[in-house]
């Protein structure tokens, strides 16, 4: 059953108006507009207030601005009940936010008629807004179940190029971590910000496990080799970023419409080894050619490797580490991201740490001071 609330200092309306409406709906009734305020944020809420406007220290008109400027309140429809007959004060109060006025005396059938109208109109807002609420979050379950799904699919694709190649044991998680601490380390620079916004650093986050996943098209005794590659092996191995890059243009293409990680991810595979002078492949571009997403990830990923032992190198220090990512600001990186690597320092070696290798796991990462 609904409920109204009815608003009038004269007893003897509220007590017409209550014994009329009391067979249709839950009645209140309060004399004052203060009381009024109360009542309509109180449980039962009401469904529709009938509201005198000639009242003394707080009129009707003051009660429907408080009404409307209440969340709580603003969406309870509020039908103006008053002995002032005059267009011009009709008028005033339908543009104030009333949705009806109705003139004293009342006459009964009017009233119910224009009380059931309101009332049906309600509860079909009502029902609209709580059906939109339920697609509304119906939606945004199913945006993040896709997602999680395409999360779980980026690990999946870019796992595949660490089987290939399982020395590099939890690469892919240092190295996305090293790039989301570059990313909000760069994020309030000025030459960074437009391209760092929150979306693109999830983006770009999200693509970073893709960086290598050109490896699955290198074959096994390049990819596996327990010695250093002959020159036509390393022209070979140099590939897996063209062959990286196609194989994510091609998805792209297959795709209904463009995917922001794709986009990203292709970047990534096939410009992380540029450098910044120019020496790097493979295309040789410098600067700021270089796209934004590759310099950071070509940091994260010299970085790494620089730490981790493998087949055919033992890891360098963290001294030694620091020492080469320093060397080679303006050369292989981009200075601006040399700077913000060294200050967030502390949190790579974090990130290291914890994501060790297990082969590593037990050797100390010892601090080192940031190299000015």
């Amino acid at each position: 059953m609904a409920t109204i609330l009815i608003v009038d200092d004269a007893p003897e309306c509220l007590a017409v108006l209550s014994s009329l409406l009391s067979p249709l709906c839950q009645v209140r009734a309060v004399t004052s507009g203060q009381l009024a305020l109360q009542a309509a944020a109180s449980s039962p809420r009401p469904d529709l207030i009938l509201l005198d406007v000639m009242m003394p220290e707080m009129d009707g008109y003051k009660v429907i601005r408080h009404l409307l400027s209440n969340p709580a309140t603003s969406d309870i429809p509020v039908i103006f009940v008053s002995a002032l007959e005059q267009t011009d004060d009709e008028e005033h109060g339908l543009a104030l936010g009333a949705v009806d006025y109705i003139t004293k005396p009342i006459k009964p059938a009017i009233v119910i008629a224009r009380i059931k109208a309101h009332l049906d109109l309600k509860a079909a807002r009502d029902l609209l807004q709580d059906r939109n609420r339920s697609l509304a979050e119906d939606m945004a379950q199913r945006m993040a179940e896709n997602l999680l799904i395409q999360d779980i699919s980026i690990r999946a694709l870019a796992g595949l190029a660490e089987i290939r190649d399982p020395e590099t044991g939890n690469h892919l998680r240092r190295t996305q971590g090293y790039v989301r601490t570059l990313a909000m380390e760069l994020c309030s620079h000025p030459r960074f910000a437009d391209f760092l916004t929150p979306h693109h650093i999830e983006v770009l986050v999200k693509s970073a496990p893709l960086h290598d996943i050109g490896k699955i098209g290198i074959d096994d005794h390049i990819l596996r080799k327990r010695s250093k590659l002959t020159p036509d092996e390393w022209a070979i191995m140099k590939t897996h970023s063209q062959l990286g890059y196609q194989a994510l243009e091609q998805a792209a293409q297959d795709a209904e419409y463009s995917i922001d990680f794709l986009s990203m991810a292709k970047d990534i595979a096939h410009y992380h080894h540029e450098k910044w002078d120019g020496s790097g492949y493979p295309e040789g571009l410098s600067g700021n050619q270089i796209p934004i997403s590759a310099r950071i990830m070509a940091l994260a990923d010299v970085f790494d490797a620089l730490i981790t032992q493998r087949a055919y190198k033992r890891a360098f220090t963290l001294e030694q580490a620091l020492l080469i990512i320093d060397e080679g600001r303006g050369t292989h990186f981009d200075p601006d991201v040399v700077n913000a690597f060294f200050a967030r320092q502390e949190e790579f070696i974090r990130i290291a740490t914890r994501n060790a290798n297990r082969e590593t796991a037990d050797m100390p990462i010892q601090t080192a001071l940031a190299i000015p």
